[in-house]
């Protein structure tokens, strides 16, 4: 092909055959790609999330705030529905947990069953690696609290 004719040279791309270009630029945002750089100083965000996680300080605000909620008198319809919705958004994220929590239980004595099934010194070291950490009184959890306290 003469290079100065390169504006009429066709471009015939079969089935499966497109262009080969491929983004390689690698992934730095190694905090997380839910915080983008305008939005605040990584460094910081990074630090606050080791102190405690959004999630974390989402529960303790909603938890202060629904319980100023319970002594205040709302004039406003909108204000009543936010807190009810609010009030709803709390209980599906504690029924999540608790899903969550019951599932990686069963998990984990499946597992231990299996391994006892299968026995042998495996499965003695294991016993020997579970029993002080089931025999350690449990920890307290952040929020002690129970639905019953919680309704």
């Amino acid at each position: 092909m003469v290079p100065w004719l390169w504006f009429w040279a066709p471009q015939i791309h079969l089935p499966l055959s497109g262009s080969l270009a491929q983004n390689i630029e690698p992934n730095t945002t190694w905090f997380s790609d839910l915080i983008k750089p305008p939005a605040g100083d990584a460094r910081i965000e990074e630090k606050a999330f080791a102190v405690a996680s959004y999630g974390k300080q989402l529960g303790q605000i909603t938890d202060v705030l629904l319980e100023l909620a319970r002594h205040a008198e709302f004039t406003s319809p909108e204000a009543a529905q936010s807190l009810e919705s609010l009030r709803r958004i709390q209980g599906s994220i504690e029924a999540i947990k608790e899903t969550e929590h019951e599932a990686s239980a069963a998990r984990l004595v499946s597992e231990v069953n299996a391994a006892r099934q299968r026995g042998g010194p495996r499965y003695a070291d294991l016993v020997e690696q579970l029993r002080p950490l089931l025999a350690e009184p449990e920890p307290a959890p952040a929020r002690a609290r129970t639905r019953r306290q919680r309704a």
